[in-house]
């Protein structure tokens, strides 16, 4: 064959992809098309990995699962499944009473969707936490407790976490939640593949999460999170809502808001967490939160997608006097 003019590595040595030669030992790993050389270290989920030799090797501790629900019907379940559900009733977000009507289980969190906006949306706007035999409602920015007679006791503090009200149980539940419609929900890895409710159920496999109350696989996000509904009264929600189509003439400006998410600010995020899933819900929330409020469904928006920046170590300065 003809010769072909370029460069090559002399023998032995490996090109390292930035127009160097190096030898095996100095080659360097590549994560969300970054450049990383022989030793540094980076963090994914909560273990660490070191670059060596061109290759990531990775502690394997098993870590705390994160299930995100925000605005108005937004879910990320534990496994990292997105989707889109607008219920107006109270339904149950996780719970470790799973399987036969008998299996005892530690905890439930409840969440109470109402309208926010006159599009249809809702967003969650209060909270039931049982722990054995305490109840914990949050709502009104604030949490109160009420002691039920059945039930084993679960102790629990709370704390103030900038923005956040976090209350954390000796049982390995965590809530976090904003005051107003951004609620995390963080189990230790004991709860693995024994919970269910609109979170999934926490088994590191993202296609069974629509697994209904009755133990079934489902496809379709509506018919999943009405079979957890708590209350038989409540509709069942037939229908996705499009509140831009409701509200044309808001669409231009939310997606002119929410532009943000796309921007050179997120820039050093983008490679390391999708911004598009955040972006839509971003448009969706500005479109339908027409009734006041517009700004904090709008900012809690972005700030989802700055939450899982963060958790992929990529933290961005976003907020400025005239955003949020």
């Amino acid at each position: 064959a003809e010769c072909i003019s370029g460069c090559v590595c002399p023998e032995g040595l490996f090109d390292d992809g930035q127009g160097g030669c190096v030898e095996r030992k100095d080659c360097p790993c590549i994560h969300n098309n970054q450049w990383y050389s022989p030793g540094q270290k980076i963090t994914v989920d909560c273990n660490t990995c070191t670059c060596q030799k061109g290759f990531w090797r990775c502690t394997e501790d098993v870590c705390y699962g994160t299930c995100t629900i925000y605005g108005s019907g937004h879910y990320i379940t534990f496994d990292g499944k997105f989707y889109d559900f607008d219920g107006k009733c109270e339904y149950v977000a996780t719970q470790d009473f799973c399987g036969d009507k008998n299996s005892s289980g530690s905890f439930s969190i409840i969440t109470e969707n109402v309208p926010c906006g006159t599009t249809g949306v809702t967003c969650s706007k209060a909270i039931k936490m049982f722990l054995g035999k305490t109840e914990l409602k949050l709502e009104n920015k604030d949490y109160k407790e009420i002691q039920r007679d059945i039930g084993d006791d679960v102790r629990y503090w709370n704390r103030t976490v900038g923005l956040y009200l976090v209350i954390e149980a000796t049982n390995g539940v965590m809530l976090i939640w904003d005051k107003k419609t951004t609620l995390f929900i963080k189990l230790t890895p004991d709860y693995k593949g024994k919970v269910c409710g609109l979170c999934g159920n926490f088994d590191d496999k993202s296609n069974n999460d629509f697994t209904t109350r009755s133990g079934l696989q489902e496809t379709n996000a509506l018919k999943f999170g009405n079979s957890w509904k708590q209350s038989s009264m409540c509709p069942d929600v037939t229908q996705e809502i499009k509140p831009c189509d409701v509200k044309p003439h808001r669409k231009s400006w939310a997606e002119k808001e929410c532009s943000i998410i796309r921007s050179e600010v997120f820039k050093i995020c983008h490679a390391k967490v999708d911004p598009m899933p955040f972006y839509d819900a971003c448009v969706h929330d500005a479109c339908s939160c027409d009734s006041g409020g517009d700004c904090e469904c709008f900012c809690s928006a972005v700030a989802a997608y700055a939450q899982e920046c963060i958790k992929a170590q990529a933290c961005v300065f976003w907020r400025t006097p005239d955003i949020c």
